[in-house]
């Protein structure tokens, strides 16, 4: 039986223009191509815009439908922010704190080996003050700069997971699949969708610099076994802020223009013997990162930002690598033609110190993250990009050890809470609810494949149709799961 492809699409092997020969003709007769477009373009400002060159649209070449959103930027919490003391307002548990989690709640839950061997489960509520907002959305003290936009949010609580460790946690909110390996989300809309841009990079990693807890590995934002062209671009808190884009000493554009030219024709003869996507990836890399000499030091110069704007963002947005600095710098990103911009903050992992720690760290994401909404919006930006915030599961309600003052939350993949923003989600609102003592989905669970469904289809994707045939299975980012979620479109 002949397999209908009609809503798939082949691997860029089965994708290639025309044969390599006719295309080394073409460059040879038109002179130095498109390396040569991009040094006109660098060195003689004259030049239009429009001779760049020629945007990636991806696989899709287009949307399957009219996208809400054209960008998101992720703003993910590292180490699993307590659900229970930000957004989750559970006045049960305050008061039963210190009584045992019932058993008919828990059920069959596993536990991790931090609480699993624990004699009792004392229940603890949130020591911090809730108050309620638009929509009917509740804010913890500790964020109210986002309760500020409350109008804007949509918040989910209830989110949920199978996974209950970090590592295979992070990994499932950023691939679709607890096993490192596979296409990140990024990656996943860059080779669907492609560029805006030409001159950046479509797929952006920021990480706060000098945060501890769980690490980040490079397979959070690469690219699996899709070409590694899109793969996310590492920004450093540096004055390189991308390697080895810099010319080395005594190496002028000129002379850099000609070895790429000469480094182009070997693997492009290398190509016509041996059609391999990576050797095409490798050109279009050397390419790209060419572009950007010039393009990532005007992008990430926020100098040029007004006071206003700087002050919106805080006191840390002078100090480069800091989650400010890097909120205000997604923004010109996305207006610049950024796709996703990933950003990560780490070390919510709060296993003990929860009166302390979630101070701390809302110090640090709760006013960037706010403004970084009323910027968009103040750019005409906020409608057409979605921002997502939230982390790779949540706290239990019990505490960690024996209850102290400064008690501490295990992991907890049974429920948790993220909000979204702009890019086609309905504003000033709340999805799903968990129970009563903050521990199970009481109504409309969202699951992590969900999610994925649901930002894809903002994007204007089918999750369906994008897919990537390798070793003889086609995949996608939700797997053979996943529906989108309409409660949270607007």
């Amino acid at each position: 039986m002949t397999e209908n492809l009609s809503n798939t699409h082949e691997t860029y092997e089965d994708l290639l223009p025309l044969p390599p020969a006719g295309r080394r003709e073409f460059l040879q007769r038109f002179g130095a191509g498109v390396g040569g477009v991009a040094l006109a373009e660098m060195l003689a400002k004259s030049q239009s815009a429009s001779a760049a060159t020629e945007i990636d649209r991806g696989v899709l070449g287009e949307p399957h439908f009219a996208p809400k959103a054209k960008r998101i930027i992720y703003l993910f919490q590292s180490g699993a922010p307590s659900h229970l003391d930000l957004y989750d307002y559970k006045p049960l548990l305050n008061e039963k704190h210190g009584e045992q989690l019932p058993d008919s709640v828990r059920g069959n839950q596993r536990l991790t080996a931090m609480s699993g061997n624990q004699a009792s489960l004392p229940l603890v509520g949130s020591p911090f003050k809730f108050t309620q907002h638009e929509g009917g959305a509740w804010f913890s003290e500790t964020v109210p700069h986002i309760a500020g936009v409350a109008d804007k949010l949509c918040v989910v609580n209830s989110m949920y997971t199978e996974a209950i460790n970090h590592g295979p946690g992070v990994t499932f909110l950023q691939t679709g699949t607890q096993i490192a390996g596979r296409p990140s989300f990024g990656a996943w809309l860059s080779y669907g969708l492609g560029q805006e841009n030409t001159n950046l990079p479509s797929f952006v990693v920021l990480i706060t610099k000098g945060k501890g807890g769980q690490p980040l590995g490079a397979h959070l934002w690469g690219s699996g076994f899709v070409p590694s062209k899109h793969q996310g671009v590492l920004f450093r808190a540096a004055e390189d802020p991308v390697l080895y884009l810099r010319n080395p000493a005594g190496i002028d554009l000129a002379s850099r223009r000609k070895l790429l030219d000469r480094l182009k024709e070997l693997h492009e003869h290398q190509l016509s013997t041996t059609p391999d996507a990576e050797i095409q990836s490798r050109i279009d890399n050397y390419e790209m990162a060419f572009r950007m000499q010039e393009s990532i030091p005007e992008a990430t110069n926020i100098s040029q930002e007004p006071q206003h704007v700087l002050d919106m963002y805080g006191p840390d947005v002078g100090t480069p690598g800091t989650f400010a600095a890097n909120c205000l710098l997604a923004r010109r990103l996305a207006e610049r033609g950024a796709r996703f911009i990933q950003l990560y903050h780490q070390d919510w992992d709060h296993h003990g110190n929860i009166l302390g720690g979630i101070p701390a760290l809302c110090k640090e994401t709760d006013q960037p993250s706010a403004a970084l909404i009323k910027d968009l919006d103040q750019h005409g930006l906020l409608d057409d990009t979605l921002v997502v915030w939230g982390g790779e599961f949540g706290r239990t309600n019990y505490c960690q050890g024996k209850i102290q003052a400064n008690f501490g939350r295990d992991h907890h993949p049974r429920c948790f809470s993220i909000w979204m923003a702009g890019g086609g989600v309905k504003a000033g609102s709340v999805y799903g609810q968990s129970c009563e003592y903050g521990y199970n989905i009481a109504e409309n669970g969202i699951h992590i494949h969900d999610l994925h469904a649901t930002l894809l289809h903002l994007m204007g994707i089918d999750h369906e149709r994008l897919t990537y045939k390798f070793q003889g299975r086609r995949y996608r980012l939700t797997d053979v799961h996943g529906k989108v979620v309409e409660g949270v479109l607007g």
